[in-house]
């Protein structure tokens, strides 16, 4: 007996003694400074990647790698989501989006007013790339190959449009029944919910009633809406008023759009703005809202015009701006402030024009000296342009106050968004106008604004561009670094990631952003596009499978 026991404790010992197997995963992220996108304290340690997933963080010392990647003194994240992105087209001219994927993004989100679906074709039996619905923009984007993950919400502006066009009239029942039906089709596709961009025509012609008929659509699939207010100036209290009583009668999460007070006689409205955002909250309403780090906005010169010339799409109104009486009547109301005062001259800048021979007088000026220029005052000049042009002529808007800048990015409920395409640099583009935002918006915010600046924590910002924009779309297992979790990770360094782009030179890319994964493969190394197009479609919480017959 003594035997025996003394032989199983030997070969216990000797058991005790053989090396155990280490864990092996494809991919380890060694000694990086982890934020894991809670909010939370930021640590050292690892990251394992299995397939396309987050496997393990935190120390794993004792596992191994197919392939291990040293990232001290590194920051690493989650991917960032860019909630307001008009990259829909842009990736499918070129699926790698250089813009933000130098810049850690990795959910690029689109819908803002117009979406990629529902639209119209000529074409009864259109081929597979002429796509009408929001499911079938999904399925030819997959096709092309994409870099970035991609979502987006169903537009009211293409919703409108596809029922009724550029009407400014109440749709009829059967109209309202129609676009009703859209909304629900575009929510089991996947949408993330309803956006509007009501400063512009044909939304602007959308009475609140008409918005929170199809607010209620997606809310009964848990969907957001997500909106560019009515205004952002004068009237911007009135149309904070209008948001949250949609979200009240709708029985949904309202966000605003890239959040902002223009005009100078405004900006001592952002106390009444916040407080009423911060009694809407408290009261049990759930309001977020999203921005863009710059003082100047970029639209096109159009929006100087009233809605109501712009009835029935750009051909018509540029007809009408011929007719003399129509156009006096167009001045008198610019003139006058009708149905608001527009920004002055001096801060508007104008971008570039269809017609080569109009760029070279007058790209890059300012509103105010093109008017000198051509001879006539700064209304006569807008309306001049649009019809010569044949084009809304896009033009930076200098409206905002830095002060509310800062004030707004310190938010705790502020995501952020680029409201831009994303883009290469190539010599055919160079020349072409566009805003920095594009190049910089996400590197400027944890640059200038939270390195420097120290506006926010680190830890905060990180929230507000990963986990708290998954949160509010209902993404699931997105916007965490964390076990069972996609690997959609941005590492970066700290100290040095820097936007670079500026409004006279914007074509410039961010730097700082050394790697970045989406769904587990590399796609940004030591800075430089790995050409891989791993994105896939991210589906909003009212998706419905169709079943393979």
């Amino acid at each position: 007996m003594r035997y025996f026991i003394w032989v199983t404790a030997a070969v216990l010992v000797a058991l005790a003694c053989v090396p155990r197997p280490k864990k092996q995963y494809d991919l380890i992220l060694r000694q990086g400074t982890i934020y894991d996108g809670t909010g939370g304290a930021s640590f050292i340690g690892d990251v394992a990647i299995q397939g396309d997933t987050v496997a393990a963080v935190g120390n794993l010392q004792d596992a191994t790698g197919k392939k291990e990647i040293n990232i001290t003194g590194l920051a690493i994240a989650p991917g960032f989501i860019n909630m307001l992105s008009w990259g829909d087209q842009s990736l499918l001219k070129d699926g790698r989006s250089m813009s933000d994927i130098k810049q850690g993004v990795t959910l690029e989100v689109f819908g803002e007013g117009w979406s990629p679906g529902p639209i119209k074709r000529k074409s009864k039996t259109p081929p597979d790339s002429l796509w009408t619905t929001l499911g079938g923009y999904f399925n030819w984007a997959m096709k092309k190959g994409v870099t970035p993950n991609i979502a987006s919400f169903v537009g009211q502006t293409s919703v409108r449009n596809y029922v009724m066009g550029y009407a400014a009239r109440k749709p009829t029942d059967a109209e309202l029944q129609e676009m009703k039906q859209l909304v629900q089709q575009a929510m089991e596709e996947g949408a993330m919910g309803l956006g509007t961009s009501l400063i512009y025509p044909p939304a602007t012609y959308a009475s609140t009633e008409e918005l929170i008929a199809l607010a209620s659509v997606a809310g009964r699939y848990k969907g957001m809406y997500i909106t560019h207010m009515r205004s952002e100036g004068d009237f911007i209290v009135n149309a904070l008023n209008e948001t949250l009583r949609i979200a009240r009668e709708a029985a949904i999460h309202a966000e605003i759009y890239h959040m902002k007070i223009n005009i100078a006689r405004n900006w001592n409205k952002i106390d009444t703005l916040l407080n009423k955002i911060d009694s809407a909250r408290q009261a049990g309403l759930k309001v977020t809202a999203n921005m863009y780090p710059y003082d100047a906005s970029g639209t096109g010169l159009t929006s100087r015009l009233p809605s109501w010339v712009q009835e029935g799409g750009a051909k018509e109104m540029r007809a009408r701006l011929r007719k003399p009486e129509i156009r006096k009547k167009v001045l008198y109301e610019m003139e006058v402030g009708i149905p608001y005062k527009n920004s002055d001259p001096a801060n508007v800048v104008l971008m570039g024009f269809r017609l080569d021979s109009l760029n070279r007088l007058y790209k890059g000026k300012r509103l105010n000296e093109v008017a000198r220029l051509h001879g006539k005052n700064a209304d006569e000049t807008v309306v001049d342009l649009i019809v010569r042009d044949k084009s809304r002529i896009e033009a930076i808007y200098y409206l905002q106050s830095e002060e509310n800048i800062r004030r707004i990015i310190r938010l705790p409920y502020v995501s952020f968004g680029s409201d831009a395409g994303s883009e290469a640099i190539s010599p055919q583009n160079l020349e072409e106008g566009t805003h920095p935002r594009t190049y910089g918006t996400f590197a400027r915010v944890l640059g200038r604004y939270v390195r420097d600046e120290k506006l926010a924590p680190l830890e905060d910002v990180i929230r507000r561009l990963t986990y708290l924009p998954a949160t509010n779309l209902k993404i699931k297992k997105r916007g965490l670094l964390k076990p069972g979790y996609f690997a959609d990770l941005a590492i970066f360094d700290a100290a040095k990631i820097q936007d670079h782009a500026t409004f006279e030179k914007p074509k410039q890319y961010a730097t700082g952003m050394v790697h970045v994964f989406v769904n587990g493969v590399q796609v940004l190394n030591q800075g430089e596009h790995t050409g891989a197009k791993p994105g896939r479609v991210v589906r909003g919480p009212g998706y419905k499978e169709k079943k393979k017959v």
